[in-house]
């Protein structure tokens, strides 16, 4: 290549150089305007965005602090509500405890009234002539709730001196209540810590009632002084009582022992059972006595109404007699009248005795 044609080709990049550097700069220039543009409008929309979210905020804000003074008035109220209320609570638990503390004390003071009594019961019981009192005295108690007081006797005495502790009278017969009280054994019979110390207080306990049945068969049994051939075991405990017909020993049953011998054990509530059928049977009793009484009442009755008939036959007999003696005497005075009418006129009359013997 020449020179010129190098000048020539320098001056056209130049050239072209200059054209793209002028473009360029335009371009430019119009690129600065569009982002000043753009920015003037950014911030416009900034600024308006910001000033519509500080306005909603602060609605937001004064809502939310009328809310919360609403809320802070009514939590002032609900804790004024509360604290009167618990103070209410409070004072009613104040009562409440000092009831419970009342009723505490008085149970236990009935617990140490009910300890004095179990000890006083347990001292009382502790000895065979107190049980023994104790017995007669529930037994007497018992016979006087449900019979008449002329129907039973305490303390009643034999021909032979044996004293039994009640009789109930049926008619021409009575029959004998004893008291018996085997408490020793049967506690014995409870302590027991081992089979063997149990069945040994079993034992024990099993001849104690069969003495006791013995004493009742032997002593107040007696026909001959117009008794049943049964007499009842008043045993005063029903916890004892269970435990007799319950117990068995080598010999076997304690109640079919009772049986053998005639005697009934009864407890507090069985005696009344039974008290309640012999009532009964005395009210048979007397109302076949009463019976009787009417039977003999008609019998005397029934000899009254002979004797009023025999002198009603006789009445009328004499009723009849009578009726005939005036149907005789009906004529005769008939013509009587007829006489005095005939001399009431001045005719001369017939004598009587010929107007009677006409009649006749």
């Amino acid at each position: 290549m020449s020179g010129a044609d190098l000048i020539a080709l320098i001056v056209v990049l130049a050239g072209v150089g200059l054209a793209f550097w002028f473009s360029v700069r335009q371009q430019t220039h119009t690129f600065r305007e569009e982002m000043h543009r753009l920015r003037q409008e950014t911030q416009s929309a900034l600024t308006t965005q910001i000033a519509h979210v500080v306005q909603s905020f602060n609605q937001q804000l004064g809502e939310v602090r009328a809310a919360l003074q609403q809320g802070i008035s009514e939590a002032g109220q609900l804790a004024s509500q509360a604290q009167q209320t618990v103070g209410q609570r409070l004072a009613e638990a104040t009562q409440l405890l000092t009831t419970v503390g009342q009723q505490l004390g008085g149970l236990q003071e009935a617990g140490r009234e009910l300890r004095s009594a179990a000890r006083t019961l347990e001292s009382v019981l502790s000895g065979a002539r107190t049980r023994g009192s104790f017995g007669e005295v529930a037994l007497e108690q018992l016979l006087s709730d449900i019979l008449p007081r002329d129907r039973f006797a305490l303390q009643f005495r034999f021909a032979t001196g044996a004293v039994v502790d009640a009789v109930v009278r049926m008619a021409d017969k009575l029959l004998p209540i004893d008291s018996k009280f085997p408490l020793d054994s049967y506690r014995r019979l409870l302590e027991a810590a081992s089979p063997e110390a149990n069945e040994q207080s079993r034992r024990e306990f099993a001849r104690a009632v069969r003495k006791h049945v013995d004493d009742i068969a032997e002593k107040y049994i007696v026909p001959s002084e117009g008794t049943l051939e049964v007499a009842f075991m008043f045993v005063a405990s029903e916890s004892v009582y269970y435990e007799l017909l319950v117990t068995e020993d080598g010999s076997g049953s304690v109640a079919a022992y009772c049986r053998s011998k005639r005697v009934v054990p009864v407890s507090p509530n069985t005696l009344y059972a039974h008290l309640a059928v012999v009532l009964m049977g005395l009210r048979g009793l007397q109302v076949e006595e009463n019976a009787r009484r009417l039977l003999g009442s008609l019998a005397g009755l029934q000899a009254d109404l002979g004797a009023f008939a025999e002198v009603h036959a006789k009445l009328g007999t004499h009723l009849r007699n009578a009726q005939q003696s005036y149907a005789d005497a009906a004529p005769k005075l008939e013509k009587m009248e007829r006489s005095l009418a005939a001399l009431a006129r001045g005719e001369l009359p017939q004598p009587v005795s010929e107007l009677a013997e006409r009649s006749d």
